[in-house]
């Protein structure tokens, strides 16, 4: 045996593994798989659970409709209460089961749900096969509750959020490398992921909708996006119509994103009367019907849980009653000292600014993408009462717009790389990271007991982002790694 471990050289026309996989990472872009790979990295960290009050709302469609076949949330309320009662944790119970005027609904008798249905349809295919997993485990002996409360149920609904969110980053690359390289789209990808409340959204608080949001955008954009450059027939229309039901049926305020179509359609309608084409104007009417119609039925669903709920085809009134049309807390909004967007992510930011160099580019989409921004900026701005989102880590009302955000930074990233090469944009993009990530430490463990839930405290934030979250995590690395739950403060989990 030869004592010689010096590979020999390749033969004429023969590659080594290490050239070919240069060879092939040259050709194709790698940005998909990069954030594969962060994504399947920080899923250890995740908390699959169901205890925080709008969690609850979420599932108890699932679960009631499910199982129950109904509407009536008692049980699935109760159920989730007394879990909290365990901790010492009363929220879910004065959230939803301590009555009042409107709370049962003195029509219907039934408990309120704020909540739209949206979530609790887009989880049902992983509900289903956890329910079928649960049977055939049972058949074999197992002893798992089958009741829609046990583990199996909480983590399929929990990470089919987060496969979700997989889907969206990857639909969301995909839309900024339409304006930008592979390193361009994916720094912004991985950065706006990272660097904003998503990935908290994803991983530490699971079955909320702002994951299922992102991906139903994400996913109208590239459906929507696709057909720019021609003429989309009716079919596409109708699957257009579906996924902006789903939107509206996830997050109401998602709707107004559907400002873009109706941008669109304006510009065209404006170019063929002028033009006198009065025969292509009628079949885009006729095309943008179809689209409406296919979006009105797929809400049907959502109408009848108000109606069941409410006695009306509305939501609640206590949330209808929270808006003011004016949308007083615009500017708030973004720039608030303690809830503002941009302080929360200065990635937000950056994003838009981003939008003035796609403009070059394109400028009707970056006019669209803007006008979508500004349109949920406007409808939390109307929330008169909950327009700061105390309690809540960052700015999630803002997360659907995550398409819009990455779209600018890869086009900002893409210009900026030409002046400064890639290693100064590395290092911004890990500052804004750490950024996010020592405002998640504060609010989760750090400073969770001297009001930093109730909004950014900036006196000693500074000392507190890189002095006390390094040597705090570092202290309970263990109890990170291993014994998440035990750090919150309803330890269901």
């Amino acid at each position: 045996m030869s004592l010689d471990h010096t590979a020999p050289p390749a033969a004429p026309g023969q590659r080594s593994p290490a050239r070919r996989l240069r060879a092939w990472l040259a050709a194709n872009d790698s940005g998909p798989w990069l954030i594969l790979a962060c994504f399947v990295i920080l899923l250890p960290i995740a908390v699959p659970r169901v205890a925080l009050s709008d969690e609850v709302q979420y599932y108890a469609y699932l679960r009631s409709v499910y199982f129950d076949h109904d509407l009536d949330f008692q049980n699935e309320y109760t159920h989730f209460a007394e879990e909290g009662r365990r901790f010492g944790d009363e929220a879910v119970a004065n959230a939803l089961l301590r009555e009042d005027a409107v709370n049962p609904n003195p029509d219907t008798g039934l408990l309120r749900n704020v909540a739209p249905v949206g979530s609790a349809i887009l989880w049902s295919p992983g509900f289903a096969l956890a329910d079928l997993g649960v049977i055939i485990a049972n058949a074999l002996g197992a002893a798992i509750p089958r009741d829609g409360y046990s583990r199996p149920y909480i983590m399929a609904a929990c990470y089919m959020s987060a496969l979700y969110c997989l889907i969206g980053l990857q639909l969301t690359y995909r839309l900024a490398r339409r304006y930008a390289d592979d390193f361009a789209s994916t720094l912004a990808t991985l950065t706006v992921f990272l660097a904003s409340p998503l990935v908290f959204y994803t991983y530490i608080v699971m079955p909320w909708s702002h994951a299922n949001g992102f991906f139903l955008f994400a996913l109208f954009l590239t459906v929507w996006g696709r057909g720019r450059d021609r003429e989309r027939g009716v079919g596409v229309w109708l699957l257009l119509g579906l996924i902006g039901g789903l939107m509206v049926m996830t997050r109401e305020q998602l709707g107004l994103l559907l400002i873009i179509p109706a941008l669109e359609a304006i510009g065209q309608y404006i170019a063929l009367l002028r033009r006198r084409d009065w025969l292509r104007a009628a079949w885009l009417l006729l095309r943008h019907q179809a689209f409406l119609g296919a979006l009105v039925l797929t809400v049907i669903p959502q109408l009848l849980a108000y109606q069941i709920l409410n006695g009306r085809p509305g939501p609640s009134s206590t949330v209808a009653g929270k808006l003011n049309w004016a949308s007083p807390h615009f500017f708030d909004t973004l720039i608030d000292p303690a809830h503002g967007a941009f302080l929360w992510s200065p990635v937000l930011l950056l994003g838009l600014a981003g939008l003035l160099w796609l403009a070059r580019r394109d400028l009707a989409m970056a006019g669209m993408l803007l006008a979508a921004f500004l349109a949920q900026t406007y409808i939390n701005g109307a929330f008169g009462t909950t327009w700061h989102l105390s309690g809540s880590f960052g700015f999630r009302r803002l997360i659907e717009c995550t398409p819009i955000i990455v779209i600018g930074l890869a086009a900002l990233v893409e210009r900026l790389r030409l002046r400064v090469g890639a290693w100064p944009l590395l290092l911004a993009a890990l500052l804004l990271i750490y950024w996010n990530v020592g405002l998640i430490a504060q609010w989760t463990i750090v400073r969770r007991a001297d009001g930093f839930r109730m909004g950014l405290i900036w006196d000693k934030m500074l000392y507190y982002q890189f002095v006390e979250v390094p040597g705090q995590v570092i202290g309970r690395l263990y109890d990170l790694i291993f014994n998440r739950c035990k750090l919150m403060t309803n330890q269901t989990c």
